[in-house]
């Protein structure tokens, strides 16, 4: 099934425009519950999270301490990507999965309104994707979410319940090539005018 990648730094609002989506009945993958999913499920990703991390990565019960593997893999570039190269792979496999299971849901399904007009697609959730080539070869367009630094900081502090120290730290790691966007939607006002404006890029989108 094709796929439209919804993407943006942290705060900007990739969820709430991705929950609109889905109440309309499109298909959406979450890269980062995907990825969470996975910790809880995959034991040999688990394991090699800890064999690169250490065993300080899991807490008592054997889970993932997912607040101490941030705190360390935002605290250097080099960190990050060693724990991508690791995660990644594995979010992959399981999209590819996903994907298949939604086309064979909508084999006989075209044009819809639901799909504003066109032929059934569903939407990847990711921050990261425009760094990604293997991901970024699964979409036909990418569309990036994106608010004011202030509100950014806002909503971030409020829903991950951190300093704004941390979240500065996270927005500061985060880079966005926009030649490789193909659309834009501003998130700097009310739910309903993101509702909107929502509407309007991926109704205009051709593909």
């Amino acid at each position: 099934m094709r796929t439209v990648a919804v993407t943006g730094g942290i705060g900007s609002g990739k969820s709430a425009v991705c929950s609109i989506l889905a109440e309309r009945g499109i298909p959406v993958y979450d890269s980062d519950s995907a990825a969470k999913n996975l910790y809880r499920k995959d034991d040999t990703l688990l394991d090699s999270i800890e064999e690169a991390f250490g065993c300080g990565i899991r807490q008592a019960d054997g889970s993932l301490d997912r607040a101490r593997l941030a705190s360390i893999a935002f605290s250097a570039p080099d960190k990050l990507r060693q724990l991508e190269s690791i995660v990644h792979p594995a979010v992959l496999t399981d999209f590819k999965r996903w994907n298949a299971m939604q086309s064979a849901r909508f084999e006989n399904m075209g044009r819809s309104g639901t799909f504003f007009g066109k032929e059934p697609f569903c939407v990847m959730e990711s921050a990261i994707i425009l760094d990604k080539p293997d991901f970024l070869a699964l979409t036909v367009k990418v569309v990036m979410v994106d608010a004011a630094l202030e509100q950014r900081l806002r909503r971030a502090c409020e829903r991950d319940q951190a300093p704004p120290e941390k979240i500065i730290q996270r927005i500061a790691a985060q880079r966005f090539d926009l030649s490789k966007v193909d659309a834009i939607i501003r998130n700097n006002g009310t739910f309903a005018r993101l509702r909107s404006e929502t509407e309007k890029v991926f109704g205009g989108l051709e593909f």
